[in-house]
C-alpha cells in the first residue's frame, strides 16, 4: 500500500487533539523526515494548548474557592474606557458555568483583538448570563471617571438575568449587598473577570468603530478615542466632537475656542 503523503499526515494532524491518539503514536514510527516534522509541529501545538489548559486552571482558583463556600452564580466584572479621551466607559458582568471550558481567557489586552473577537463570541454561546453597563462621556464629566467606571460596573450587575451570590471585581470595592473579592489585576487572574473585559472591550471597540463613521479623522476605529498622535491632531485641525470628554485633558483646552 502507498504510503500517505506529507500533506494528507498533515490534515489528518490538525484535527488531532491529543499526543495520545493511536494515528500520531503510528507516525512515531515513520522516519521520513516531513512526517517528522509534522510530528514536531503537532507537537508544539500539543504544548501551547497544555499550556492554556494550565493556565485555564491556575485563573479558576477564585471561582473554586467560592463554589468550595456554598456560591452559586459567581459574577466577574471589568470595565474597559477609562484613559480615553472620547466615548464612554462600559462595564460587563459575567458568569460562567461552573468548570468551564472556554480556553484561552486572559486579560483582553494581552488578546489580539481576532482572538478577542473569537472569544466573545463563545463567552456569549457558553456563559450563564451577561451584564453591560454604559456611562457616557457626559456622565463621565459630571460625575468624574471613577465614579462612572464604578457606576457602569454596578449598571453590569443589575442587567445580569441571573442573580449573583458572589462578585469577582477588577480592582474595585462596589457598593452593593452582595459578597464580593476585590482583584487587583483581577483580568489576568480570574477567568470571570478576564471573561467580563473581553466582553466589555469588544463592545466598547465595535461602539467607537462606530463613531468613526460619524466623526471621521480622529481614528476611533483603530485608537478607540485614546489619545493618538492622529487623535491628538484632529482635535487641533478639527476640534472636539459631542463625544470628547470635555474635563479630560488636553480636550478641555479646546472647549469655547
Amino acid at each position: 500500500m502507498k504510503p500517505e503523503s506529507i500533506a494528507e499526515i498533515k490534515t489528518k494532524l490538525a484535527v488531532v487533539m491529543t499526543a495520545e491518539d493511536a494515528y500520531v503514536k503510528s507516525l512515531r514510527e515513520d522516519a521520513r523526515a516531513g512526517v517528522q516534522a509534522a510530528l514536531k509541529q503537532f507537537d508544539r501545538r500539543m504544548e501551547k494548548q497544555a499550556a492554556l489548559v494550565r493556565k485555564l486552571q491556575e485563573m479558576s482558583v477564585f471561582e473554586k474557592e467560592a463554589y468550595a463556600n456554598g456560591h452559586k452564580y459567581i459574577a466577574g466584572i471589568d470595565e474597559v474606557g477609562r484613559g480615553p479621551l472620547a466615548g464612554p466607559v462600559i462595564a460587563a458582568a459575567v458568569i460562567l458555568p461552573e468548570n468551564c471550558d472556554i480556553i484561552g481567557l486572559n486579560d483582553s489586552k494581552q488578546l489580539s483583538e481576532a482572538k478577542r473577537e473569537q472569544l466573545f463570541d463563545e463567552i456569549k454561546e457558553k456563559a450563564v448570563a451577561i451584564g453591560v453597563g454604559l456611562v457616557d462621556q457626559t456622565e463621565i464629566d459630571a460625575i468624574n471617571i471613577y465614579q462612572a467606571s464604578k457606576k457602569a460596573m454596578m449598571m453590569a450587575v443589575e442587567q445580569l438575568s441571573a442573580q449573583p451570590d458572589y462578585l469577582l471585581v477588577d480592582a474595585m470595592t462596589l457598593p452593593i449587598e452582595i459578597e464580593q473579592e476585590s482583584l487587583i489585576k483581577g483580568d489576568a487572574r480570574s477567568i470571570s473577570i478576564a471573561a467580563a473585559s473581553i466582553i466589555a472591550k469588544v463592545t466598547r471597540d465595535r461602539l467607537m468603530a462606530e463613531y468613526s463613521v460619524k466623526y471621521p479623522g480622529y481614528g476611533f476605529e483603530r485608537n478607540a478615542g485614546y489619545g493618538t498622535k492622529e487623535h491628538l491632531e484632529a482635535l487641533e485641525t478639527q476640534g472636539i466632537t459631542p463625544i470628547h470628554r470635555l474635563t479630560f485633558a488636553p480636550v478641555k483646552n479646546y472647549v469655547n475656542l
